[in-house]
């Protein structure tokens, strides 16, 4: 486990399960909430991927980051889909308790931006950052509006996952001699073209630490009549979110609404409205063979979506900032790293020492707080 300058990593016990956080040495355990930041990666990645964004954040601040069950050093616990990501969320309320953490800022990357909501629903925070955030509806398998387009949710969770990429997983596969590599898809889908980084073998390393053990990456599938012929199985963790499982929306409806910062790249090409993803999108491509049409299988709009639910919570009395950051893929913290430090400082309300120098940018505010 590769750690960089001033990062510490403890396995937390729970009685859920073990979990691994990344802390900053010299951070304060007293700070309060408003100073405290808790980071949550996403799919097929660790706790690792945070280690600059942590580092470069001021001392002020309290700064965490979780792996999640089955991923990292975290313990390998089999993941009950039929619950969306609640085991996800629970355990990160379980371990924040551990650590003394009663409320604090989250943000979440792409699966870890629905674990965050889902968190939400259940937990006071103080914030929200979501990165390149899965759709709140869930990956594929819906319109616009949410609604589902088969009882069966016929194409989405582990059955849409290539076969050979997890083989490479679990070989630990570290080349780029293959469109399936690990390495491969970390340039292809993590970042977009022309990002390079020293750490690139930390990247890869987090990714290479997902557990592919029963009820982890990717889960279980079942046959189904309907086009592509697989649907959701119960366990593992792309089916905590089909879209049979996994519903955020309701966050509209929270009483006490806190406030939201959404960060997504233009150029992101796993969460987008024509994601590469998408079993739906690549049989309009003719990359699935058999794909029944637009009106039975349509791509899932995924960033229209998370667009709607969030200026219906901004609507509903919500404080909602987008940025959108051109040019920029899934992996905003990585690719812009001075911009995304920037917007979050701001989003926090951190009042310390200036933040140093950073491109403008270009924020929608769907709705300021009153």
């Amino acid at each position: 486990m590769t750690l960089f300058d001033g990062i510490t990593a403890r396995l937390v016990e729970t009685d859920r399960t073990s979990v691994n956080v990344l802390e900053r040495v010299g951070d304060d355990l007293a700070t309060p909430a408003e100073r405290t930041v808790v980071f949550v990666h996403g799919n097929v990645s660790s706790s690792l991927f945070w280690q600059e964004i942590m580092q470069d954040l001021p001392s002020e601040l309290r700064v965490l980051a979780v792996d999640l069950r089955g991923f990292g050093r975290s313990e390998h616990t089999p993941v009950d889909a039929t619950r969306g990501v609640r085991d996800f969320s629970d355990d990160l309320f379980a371990t924040l308790r551990a650590r003394g953490i009663a409320e604090a800022h989250l943000v979440g990357w792409s699966l870890g931006g629905g674990v965050v909501l889902q968190y939400a629903l259940d937990h006071p925070v103080r914030s929200l950052t979501l990165q390149s955030p899965v759709s709140p509806y869930g990956f594929g398998g819906t319109r616009r509006d949410g609604s589902r387009l088969t009882d069966d949710d016929a194409g989405t969770g582990a059955g849409a996952a290539n076969d050979d990429f997890v083989q490479r997983l679990i070989d630990h596969d570290t080349t780029a001699d293959a469109p399936t590599s690990p390495r491969s898809v970390f340039r292809s889908g993590y970042v977009a073209a022309g990002y390079s980084s020293e750490y690139e073998d930390v990247w890869v390393e987090s990714m290479l630490s997902t557990s592919t053990a029963g009820g982890n990456y990717p889960g279980d599938a079942v046959p189904t009549a309907t086009w592509p012929g697989f649907a959701p199985g119960t366990t593992g963790v792309l089916n905590t979110l089909a879209p049979k499982y996994f519903d955020v929306s309701g966050i509209v409806d929270l009483a006490i609404k806190p406030p939201i910062l959404w960060i997504h790249g233009t150029a992101d090409v796993i969460i987008s409205d024509t994601s590469f993803s998408d079993l739906n999108h690549l049989g309009s491509l003719g990359v699935v063979p058999g794909w029944p049409g637009a009106d039975v299988a349509p791509a899932q709009p995924m960033v229209s979506q998370t667009r709607d639910v969030l200026s219906a919570y901004a609507a509903g009395g919500g404080e909602v900032t987008e940025l959108s950051v051109d040019g920029a893929g899934h992996s905003v913290h990585l690719e812009r790293p001075a911009q995304f430090r920037q917007a979050l400082l701001t989003h926090i309300g951190y009042v310390g020492r200036p933040a140093d120098p950073a491109p403008p940018t270009e924020a929608i505010i769907l709705r300021s707080a009153d």
